[in-house]
């Protein structure tokens, strides 16, 4: 306990001050963020990132192949990947009785694929 508190005071400014040329140009930058910690919300259940990761490997799932891929039910993968269509992170085509999904944009291949080699590299 003793080393938590050593470490809190040592990880903090002992006096406040800031750059007001800094602050007033990051600022208003951060108010074009907000809805973005969806996204990490999104991607923080771990069987929606592998979902997600499982669509940056190839360009499109059927939900069958979603749901072998997790051993799990088509029920659960379905509704993994009915929630990242919701928050814009997959989208679906059917296809007679099948259901393909697929990423959208390149940028969240890039943010799941970064978040997996980051892991990997072991941080």
């Amino acid at each position: 306990m003793i080393e938590v508190e050593s470490t809190k005071k040592m990880d903090t400014c002992q006096t406040f001050c800031y750059d007001e040329e800094v602050v007033e140009r990051v600022q208003p930058i951060l108010e074009n963020i907000g809805g973005a910690e969806l996204i990490f919300k999104a991607l923080s259940d771990a069987t929606r990132l592998k979902v997600a990761y499982a669509l940056t490997l190839e360009e499109e799932l059927c939900v069958c192949d979603v749901a072998n891929i997790l051993n799990t039910t088509t029920a659960t993968a379905s509704h993994h990947l009915r929630y990242l269509r919701n928050m814009g992170l997959a989208k679906y085509e059917k296809r007679g009785k099948l259901v393909f999904y697929s990423l959208p944009h390149d940028h969240i291949r890039k943010l799941v694929q970064l978040a997996a080699e980051y892991n990997m590299a072991g941080r």
